[in-house]
């Protein structure tokens, strides 16, 4: 018992000295992928990129120490940080502090559901997702997770749009109107560093190099060039009227948003007393409520629109700058006086979704950059969780768990493979859940377990979980000590390496894969790649599409079970007379049925049977081979005695063969025995066949020399 509840115990039963440096030397190296790639991870999540290394501070350690995989290495991941951000945006502005107080909570509703899911042994649930569909979303999410970088390739700004799609032509957009050749240099400069130094050595920390190398080269180049000045300084006809325009629609939108949400509150109160009633409907005052809401709703449309344009409109004008000391005139590209000498670069205003303040505006040289990371370890707060936030983030914290534990099980058992070690899903569900909740109490936002630190951890020659706690201990580290030396790191470079993480999540060959091995799984597969793709940033619809054709074909097929009329093959053994276009016997059908024989399907086997009588009008006995039947319920039972009693009544015989422990114990109970008899009852086939072939003699006028090659006795091909 106590090993179940700190399964950590268990990596010190031979522990050497020399396992020690193993595990220290691949904690530091999984480390040196996690810091850059969790803060890049953490702006995919729309985060602030510090938030990745709180991410990588607690999860990593917990994870390992609860759970039953000793090499997994867990933390921020692509496909979670675009699950959080797509499922949050509904409810907040990206990176604003609702929404990273939404992500903090996500994270614990993601960690008390998978927690709770391994307490209750509930590991198995995940098999409700199938591979087909995994692998449909997971193509589509490394698409869409890749793309959603060309702007910071670019160093382009726009609006998300309300499909990724559409995000992309307006990425496509500006980036023809203006493209920042430093920021795609240093794009592009981050990819072939960390492309090659994998093809030359895979244990080369090419994502620490690729940061390091940008990182300087930002630093002693001045990559970031931003200046602050009011708008005096921009001698740009009718910006400071588009500036005002733009601040009273954003405002509104801020106004007309807090006075929808107090209405909300309202309504929803008159809602529990109106229940409350036991009249039903909606009162006056709560039609009067939800109808200011919807009037609310559309000023808010309406704002948006006209903020997305004023924004659109800012952010496309470009300028040139003259410098006096320290002091700046911008001047437009397209409007600088004769005789004015400009410093040849050109500037942007940046422009994000509050208000500008007129005194104080941002101009913006050169390309972005992380900037200043708060110096020191998280705050350490229990998230705000009520009643109404749990029920609003569940449906996505249950798809994020179920994916994230998907991951994390798949890897976890890849290593195990190769180790040797002994994998519980269900310790695997409770350390992923004790980790998304300790760090949601560290200000993280939801984790699982990493495919590439995985693999660093284990080709790094990790022998237990200690390592994850090194890699803790030295983002620690960095957070108290290191984080001035990433204010230079460019944004450019943080997008290459999520580029180049999801790459590995592409996997045509699944489709291929699904399609050999059935149709049906092919189409379910590329149906839910289609599907996520044009609903993002909604990925759920594509998970949910996915889940609903598995879930209608699993029900078709359990409701059309293979019922199968046997004959003899040339290896001597009873096969399906169709299948293998085998001669079947006119006198006795030998009728096998693949499945549990319950309510959805009992039906089907007296349809098949009738079908069989139908087919043959020389029938005089239905032999039912039972060893597909697994399981029988009240409805199958009784269709089964429906079928005895209709093939007595045409004066034609029943057996059965090959009758399960648990099928005979349900006819035992219900006396289905008694009415079939149990000397029409047999062990095997080919022994039930035997007895009926001279009992149908017998019983009939039939001549027994004319049996002779019956084809339940001899291979008889179908002509």
């Amino acid at each position: 018992m106590i090993f179940k509840v700190f399964p950590f115990l268990l990596w010190f039963k031979g522990y050497k000295g020399e396992d020690f440096k193993l595990d220290l030397v691949a904690g530091i190296t999984v480390a040196m992928v996690l810091i850059p790639q969790s803060m890049a991870y953490a702006q995919l999540a729309g985060l602030p990129a510090y938030y990745g290394l709180y991410a990588a501070f607690l999860p990593p350690m917990i994870a390992a120490l609860f759970g039953s995989s000793r090499q997994l290495g867990t933390g921020p991941v692509a496909v979670v940080s675009l699950m959080s951000a797509a499922s949050l945006e509904p409810l907040a502005t990206a990176g604003s502090p609702e929404f990273i107080a939404y992500a903090i909570v996500l994270a614990l509703v993601v960690g008390i559901f998978q927690f709770s899911l391994g307490v209750l042994r509930l590991g198995m649930v995940v098999n409700f997702l199938s591979h087909p569909v995994i692998n449909g979303f997971t193509n589509a999410a490394a698409i869409i997770i890749a793309s959603s970088q060309f702007s910071k390739f670019f160093g382009v700004y726009v609006d998300k749009a309300p499909h990724h799609y559409e995000t992309m032509m307006r990425v496509a957009s500006a980036a023809v109107d203006y493209t920042h050749m430093p920021t795609l240099i240093y794009a592009c400069s981050a990819v072939a560093i960390m492309f090659i130094l994998k093809k030359i050595n895979p244990r080369i920390p090419n994502v620490l190099v690729a940061v390091l190398i940008t990182t300087v080269i930002s630093y002693f180049t001045a990559f970031n060039n931003d200046a602050s000045v009011a708008v005096t300084a921009i001698q740009a006809p009718g910006i400071e009227t588009t500036i005002h325009e733009f601040n009273e629609a954003t405002a509104l939108i801020e106004t007309r948003g807090q006075a929808r949400a107090d209405l909300g509150n309202e309504a929803d109160e008159l809602k529990k007393a109106d229940s409350q009633t036991g009249h039903g409907g909606k009162s006056i005052e709560t039609i009067k409520l939800l109808s200011e809401i919807d009037i609310l709703t559309n000023q808010m449309d309406h704002a948006k629109e006209e903020s997305h344009l004023l924004r659109k409109e800012l952010r496309h004008m470009k300028f040139e700058a003259v410098k006096d000391g320290e002091n700046y005139t911008f001047y437009p590209k397209d409007g600088i006086p004769p005789g004015v000498s400009t410093d040849g670069n050109t500037w942007r205003l940046k422009v994000k979704n509050s208000p500008l303040d007129s005194s104080k505006l941002t101009m913006m040289g050169g390309g972005a950059i992380v900037g200043k990371i708060p110096e020191g370890l998280p705050t350490f707060t229990i998230p705000e969780l009520t009643v109404k936030s749990f029920f609003k983030l569940l449906p996505t914290a249950i798809i994020i768990s179920l994916l994230g534990f998907m991951e994390a099980i798949a890897i976890a058992k890849a290593m195990a493979a190769k180790t040797g070690q002994k994998i519980d899903a269900n310790q695997e569900l409770i350390g992923q859940g004790l980790a998304n909740i300790c760090g949601s109490i560290g200000s993280s936002y939801a984790v699982s377990g990493s495919f590439s630190r995985s693999a660093v951890n284990l080709a790094a020659g990790a022998v237990s979980g200690i390592s994850s706690v090194v890699t803790s201990i030295m983002v620690v580290v960095t957070l108290l000590f290191f984080t001035p030396l990433l204010y230079h790191l460019p944004q450019a470079t943080l997008a290459a390496v999520i580029m180049m993480a999801v790459i590995g999540l592409v996997n045509i060959k699944g489709f291929v894969h699904a399609w050999h091995a059935q149709k049906y799984d092919g189409i379910i597969s590329v149906l839910s790649f289609l599907v996520t793709l044009y609903f993002a940033p909604h990925l759920d619809k594509g998970i949910m599409v996915g889940f609903i054709l598995s879930m209608g074909v699993f029900l078709y097929k359990s409701m059309r079970p293979v019922v199968a009329s046997l004959s003899m093959n040339e290896d001597n053994v009873l096969k399906s007379s169709e299948h293998y276009r085998l001669k079947g016997c006119r006198h006795i059908s030998v009728v096998r049925f693949d499945g549990a024989l319950f309510f959805a399907n009992a039906s089907y086997l007296d349809e098949q049977v009738a079908k069989f009588r139908t087919e043959q009008p020389d029938l005089r006995y239905i032999l039912l081979d039972a060893k597909g039947i697994n399981d029988m319920d009240a409805s199958g039972e009784e269709a089964l005695a429906m079928i005895v009693d209709r093939l007595r009544a045409a004066k034609l015989g029943f057996a059965m063969c090959g009758v399960k422990g648990q099928v005979m114990a349900v006819m035992e109970r219900t006396h289905l025995v008694d009415k079939i008899g149990l000397e029409n009852i047999y062990a095997g086939t080919k022994e039930a066949v035997s007895v009926l072939i001279d009992k149908v003699h017998e019983d009939s006028n039939l001549p027994v020399d004319g049996c002779k090659s019956c084809p339940l006795t001899k291979y008889i091909p179908a002509s």
